[in-house]
C-alpha cells in the first residue's frame, strides 16, 4: 500500500470534524512529501531538530505540531514556525514557549498534556495541577501563548474498556475546565488516539488524532 493510499483510508474513516496529524518522526521528507501530493498538510514531529530541518526543506503552507516531549532549552528553535505544540506539562515550559513567541512577534498555540496512563513513562499534568495552572495568576499574565485544549496518551494495552476508560476520563476533564477560558484559554481541542486506538478516541470524544504507522508503516 503507498502513502497515498493509506491516508485516503484513513480519511475515509474519519468524520468531517476531526483534524488529522500525520506523525512522520524519524521518516525522510520523500515521505513526507508523498504525504503532501496526497494533501496532508499537518505533521507531526518528536524532535526539534528534526522538525526544524523537515520546515527548512519542505513547503511553507505545512502546519507543524509538535508532539513529543519538549525541553525548554530547544523552544528558541521551532519558535519561528511550529503551529501547535501538543505536550506541555508545566507552566516553566509555558512561560519559556510565551518568552520565544513573543521575540518571534507570535502567538504560539498549546495544548496541555494530562496524565490519564496507568504507566510511569507519561508525561502529564494531573487535574489538581491543570486547575492550578489555569487560575493562577502567573498563566494569566502570558500573552503569547493560547490554550487550545488537551492531549493525553492512553496506555499502552491491548485492554479497550482500560483504553476506553482513560480516553472518557480526559473528556470528562476537558469538559469540566470549559468554564476557565480567558483570552489565552481557547478551548477546542482534544488530542487522543494514534494507529491502534483512534477510532475508539473519536467516540470518546477526540477532534485531533494522530497517526504514524498506519500512513507511513512501521517505524
Amino acid at each position: 500500500m503507498s502513502i497515498q493510499s493509506n491516508l485516503n483510508t484513513i480519511r475515509e474513516s474519519l468524520p468531517e470534524q476531526i483534524t488529522l496529524v500525520a506523525v512522520s518522526k524519524t521518516k525522510p521528507v520523500s515521505d513526507l512529501m508523498e504525504a503532501y501530493e496526497a494533501g496532508q498538510r499537518i505533521f507531526g514531529e518528536n524532535k526539534i531538530q528534526e522538525m526544524t530541518d523537515k520546515w527548512e526543506q519542505m513547503p511553507k503552507d505545512i502546519q507543524w505540531h509538535m508532539i513529543g516531549h519538549v525541553q525548554s532549552n530547544k523552544v528558541k528553535f521551532m519558535a519561528p514556525f511550529v503551529n501547535l505544540i501538543h505536550g506541555v506539562d508545566s507552566l516553566k515550559l509555558l512561560q519559556e514557549i510565551n518568552k520565544q513567541a513573543l521575540k518571534n512577534n507570535r502567538t504560539i498555540d498549546c495544548l496541555l498534556q494530562i496524565y490519564i496512563a496507568e504507566e510511569e513513562s507519561k508525561f502529564g499534568l494531573d487535574e489538581n495541577e491543570l486547575n492550578e495552572l489555569l487560575t493562577s495568576v502567573e498563566f494569566k499574565e502570558l500573552k503569547n501563548i493560547r490554550i487550545l485544549g488537551l492531549m493525553g496518551m492512553a496506555t499502552f494495552t491491548e485492554d479497550q474498556n482500560q483504553i476506553k476508560k482513560e480516553f472518557t476520563h480526559l473528556k470528562s476533564i476537558f469538559d469540566s475546565i470549559k468554564t476557565q477560558e480567558t483570552s489565552n484559554c481557547q478551548l477546542n481541542t482534544i488530542s487522543m488516539g494514534m494507529s491502534g486506538d483512534y477510532q475508539l478516541a473519536i467516540e470518546c470524544g477526540s477532534t485531533m488524532v494522530r497517526i504514524g504507522s498506519s500512513i507511513f508503516g512501521g517505524r
